[in-house]
């Protein structure tokens, strides 16, 4: 497996380190929402084929944190339970990015976004900023590098979980694909796993439901796992559609918590599937 020492890894991302320092160091930002911020902004530059973090590193200090507090409307779109359906522009980051873009663009491509930014955020930014990190966040007396920088906010709701590790700069890590070059991964079956339920006294067949996202998606469906049937039940409740690939999650859910359709005189009920841990 290739490889690569981290500060070269530093180096590679020296313009997004240089951002991320006026964040959290010159403008005082919450080191939590600001790795957020960061890689919102490294997903968008992937999705969206631009530049963004070399273009605000000629902005002024005012101007960069004007587009880091749009940004974080971004985000709390993103964990909003309510779609954006209208408006909602976002003027600075549109002219960086030299595309038009507002909430509602970010909502409907809400669920892609979510998995997009925890890649991001475990794979790019809990390497590359670790070191600014251990500047500004309170330090226990007893840390040792073995241990995980505490940064408050993480576990985040939306966002899952973050582990990073002050390690030096000599280390060298294994390249698994995903260092900012190119976004190229396969998001994880949660991510992309679609919670059905159906009302009671209309039961509808696994094949019903298949037909249904199919036609409206095409070849979509990884996996199906429908509720059992028996004596004392006489019909599926519900199920589990895993898809191949998260953008038809978005495509499924357009940008709702809830989403609800009809076939053939049957609702089904449509939401991202959340695994419970015990």
């Amino acid at each position: 497996m290739a490889s690569i020492k981290l500060h070269e890894l530093h180096l590679f991302h020296s313009i997004d380190r240089d951002i991320f320092s006026r964040l959290v160091i010159t403008l005082k930002r919450q080191a939590s929402q600001t790795l957020l911020v960061m890689a919102l902004w490294l997903w968008l530059e992937d999705a969206k084929h631009c530049e963004i973090i070399s273009k605000l590193t000629r902005l002024s200090n005012n101007l960069l944190d004007a587009i880091a507090n749009e940004a974080t409307l971004c985000l709390n779109c993103l964990k909003s339970k309510s779609p954006t359906t209208q408006g909602g522009s976002l003027h600075l980051m549109s002219r960086v990015i030299d595309e038009e873009i507002s909430l509602k663009t970010i909502s409907l491509m809400k669920y892609t976004a979510i998995s997009g930014l925890k890649a991001f955020l475990n794979e790019v930014c809990a390497w590359i900023f670790s070191d600014i990190l251990l500047q500004i966040l309170p330090i226990p007396s007893n840390w040792n590098i073995t241990t995980p920088l505490y940064i408050p906010g993480f576990p985040h709701p939306t966002f899952g979980a973050l582990e990073i590790y002050a390690l030096p700069s000599s280390v060298t890590i294994p390249i698994k694909g995903l260092w900012g070059w190119k976004l190229n991964f396969e998001a994880p079956i949660d991510d992309r796993t679609i919670f059905l339920t159906f009302s009671r006294g209309f039961p509808v067949s696994e094949d019903e439901v298949r037909q249904f996202f199919v036609q409206m998606c095409g070849d979509c469906i990884e996996s199906f796992e429908m509720e059992g049937v028996n004596e004392s039940k006489i019909q599926s409740l519900y199920a589990r559609m895993a898809l191949r690939s998260v953008v038809y999650m978005d495509q499924i859910m357009g940008g709702k918590h809830i989403a609800k359709f009809r076939t053939n005189g049957k609702h089904i009920w449509a939401r991202k599937f959340e695994r419970r841990e015990p």
